[in-house]
């Protein structure tokens, strides 16, 4: 990909522009239990999880599903509930990255793998998502990264060509899911690093 090619920014937004810590979550609602990580895996990793991300279910529903089947008392589902949003803190510089990114000259959208009433938490409490010219929620569109489709409905829906978009994402196999379909891709470790690495793609962000 030559270096001045990139026309268009996607960011992902857990653990790019928002922290995301389920292991946290978990602690915070269950307090102190003898096994976290496993309890963690088995709400975050579970169908219900993965339905409520595709849009199949209402937080609501998710938590009667999580009473049947994980046996969570509704406290506990309120509990959790309220720590998934409240834990989801700004993480340092990435939204002052979007802003200089957009200021340049650049496309800004989002990809995320996101449940419809994070969205609009996020959106009613941060003010970041009026940046994006475009965003594809895995909520709205019933399908996850890296699934090939959901880079596809975001180039799609917006107008955008794979080989002028960079996508930038903290989960390396949803970057090489970016990458299978003809984009450059940015592992995402903090707002510095990920400046450099598209700097090095060409991004000019000097003002």
């Amino acid at each position: 990909m030559s270096s001045n090619q990139i026309k268009n920014v996607v960011f992902d937004v857990g653990n790019v522009i928002v922290r995301w810590s389920p292991l946290e979550i978990t602690q915070l609602t269950f307090g102190s239990i003898a096994d976290p990580e496993a309890r963690a895996r088995s709400i975050f990793q579970s169908a219900i999880w993965l339905d409520l991300n595709k849009g199949f279910l209402t937080e609501n529903e998710a938590k009667l599903r999580y009473q049947q089947e994980l046996n969570l008392s509704p406290l506990e589902c309120d509990r959790l509930f309220y720590y998934v949003k409240q834990t989801q803190i700004l993480l340092h510089g990435s939204v002052d990255l979007i802003e200089r990114v957009k200021r340049a000259g650049y496309g800004v959208y989002a990809l995320t793998d996101n449940v419809v009433e994070i969205v609009e938490y996020l959106k009613s409490t941060y003010q970041f998502w009026p940046l994006f010219d475009g965003a594809a929620v895995s909520a709205e569109l019933g399908m996850l990264k890296p699934q090939p489709e959901i880079y596809q409905a975001l180039l799609s829906n917006n107008g955008l060509e794979a080989s002028e978009t960079v996508f930038i994402d903290d989960m390396p196999y949803n970057v090489e899911g970016a990458k299978a379909i003809g984009m450059a891709g940015i592992q995402f470790i903090d707002a510095v690093q990920c400046e450099n690495s598209l700097q090095a793609l060409g991004v000019n962000l000097k003002q």
